[in-house]
């Protein structure tokens, strides 16, 4: 695809907490500013580092009702709920168009080493395999209904990624553990 952009996806919700491991809960108001390196302004998540702003998908949300759960949108902690995109198969470096932000995805899956309550409601949680991560490139403001765009495809590299998160999660993949 290259330089060119297309349409992926759109915004269902926008969720915030105000504390880190909690549900997050969408807003009445359906729109949130994006600050430069930071995030959601309001978020427990935002700040400077490699995980300022985080995506699910509703179709991924729809597997865990499926399985039984009575879960919405942030009950995955997610600051954007999606719909019609696969998000895990989007390259890290990968850079979108989000409202009239840009994010650059930093980080697909994440390993949790301590079980949410979804875990131990289920056995199990689709965030750390089907959850993405990104650091915002360019501030503004995103609401429900928006558009993600593709702006240019990624090589598996963020500048902004430890390299330790990555060998994180390529280990518990091998291991199963995600």
């Amino acid at each position: 695809m290259g330089s060119q952009t297309a349409v992926c996806g759109t915004i269902t919700s926008i969720n915030t907490s105000r504390r880190k491991g909690t549900r997050k809960t969408p807003l009445p108001e359906r729109c949130a500013s994006i600050d430069l390196n930071s995030g959601i302004v309001g978020d427990a998540h935002a700040g400077d580092w490699h995980r300022q702003v985080s995506f699910l998908a509703e179709e991924s949300i729809q597997k865990a009702r499926e399985a039984g759960l009575d879960v919405g949108e942030g009950d995955f902690a997610e600051n954007f709920t999606t719909e019609g995109i696969e998000l895990y198969s989007i390259p890290v470096g990968t850079l979108l168009s989000v409202g009239d932000t840009q994010v650059e995805i930093s980080q697909i899956g994440k390993v949790c080493h301590t079980r949410c309550a979804i875990y131990h409601l289920a056995g199990d949680c689709i965030f750390p395999r089907e959850g993405i991560f990104g650091v915002v490139r360019k501030p503004g403001k995103v609401q429900v209904g928006d558009h993600i765009r593709v702006l240019k495809w990624g090589d598996g590299h963020c500048d902004a990624t430890p390299q330790e998160a990555l060998d994180e999660i390529e280990e518990a993949r091998q291991a199963n553990t995600l």
